[in-house]
């Protein structure tokens, strides 16, 4: 990928207007994963905030260790945040992150931004965005947390293996133009900080109260796939926990911690 085409970090900082969140950002050509060269950075000692940026990865990772595909012109990028939390608290990070992409998608481009427990950002249904939490933890206290985001920006389609073609979709393909994505980033930055000050200060209640506005699955029939088990019934809400409350056909009530969502289309009539 020709460096002209690179994101440019001086055109995010510029009008940037945060206190720490990409205030020190460092960007390459290729790497293996952004969340694997921010941790080796927080590990070194790197400052909160601290944002690490690749216009292509070759081993990017969603959850469950599955492949994240990170072709040219999306945004792959980490956050290096020291949070004073306890450790099980440290994955509620996916909630902040995530209202706070799908927020810049409906108020800087227009889209309607849906989020899908327990990483996903959708447009259309469609995956546009995944986050993937990762902390370190020293004698029971979290040493650090590298939040990563990868969202499909300038990415054409026809990019992803075929499988995967119609479940996903980038911001490119929902506009039909390429995004400026510095100055994306910028607004992004700063939403993250409002929303991790707010989860800082205020608890996980007040992000929850962000966050499901924004999840158009609530409410919805569907079934979580949890490593060997199904579980078929109504999604209720998230916890105070980050759990997925399932209400089951008997009317009992369970919760998720973990797998993946499919909602089931009611039959039309």
């Amino acid at each position: 990928m020709p460096k002209k085409s690179w994101i440019h970090l001086r055109k995010i900082k510029k009008g940037l207007q945060t206190d720490f969140i990409g205030q020190e950002i460092h960007h390459f050509g290729e790497v293996s994963s952004t969340n694997e060269v921010a941790k080796a950075l927080a590990s070194e000692g790197a400052p909160e905030g601290t944002v690490v940026i690749a216009e292509t990865q070759t081993h990017g990772r969603g959850r469950l260790e599955r492949r994240w595909v990170s072709p040219a012109g999306g945004m792959w990028f980490s956050m290096i945040l020291r949070p004073r939390v306890d450790p099980k608290d440290a994955p509620k990070l996916t909630f902040v992150a995530a209202v706070a992409v799908a927020r810049v998608i409906r108020n800087v481009l227009n889209l309607k931004a849906e989020l899908k427990w327990p990483n996903d950002v959708l447009i259309g249904e469609k995956k546009v965005c995944g986050i993937l939490t990762e902390a370190s933890t020293k004698g029971g206290v979290v040493n650090f947390v590298v939040v990563g985001i990868g969202i499909n920006a300038n990415v054409s389609l026809d990019l992803f293996p075929e499988s995967l073609r119609d479940s996903l979709t980038s911001l490119k393909a929902e506009l039909g133009e390429e995004i400026e994505r510095e100055s994306f980033l910028r607004v992004l930055f700063g939403e993250m900080e409002r929303y991790y000050w707010l989860f800082t200060q205020q608890g996980f209640g007040s992000i929850l109260e962000e966050w499901r506005p924004y999840a158009g699955f609530l409410g919805q029939s569907m079934e979580v796939v949890s490593f060997d088990e199904k579980i078929r019934g109504q999604a209720v809400d998230v916890d105070e926990n980050g759990a997925l409350i399932i209400r089951l056909e008997d009317g009992t009530l369970r919760r998720a911690v973990s797998g993946d969502v499919i909602v089931r289309k009611q039959p039309s009539i």
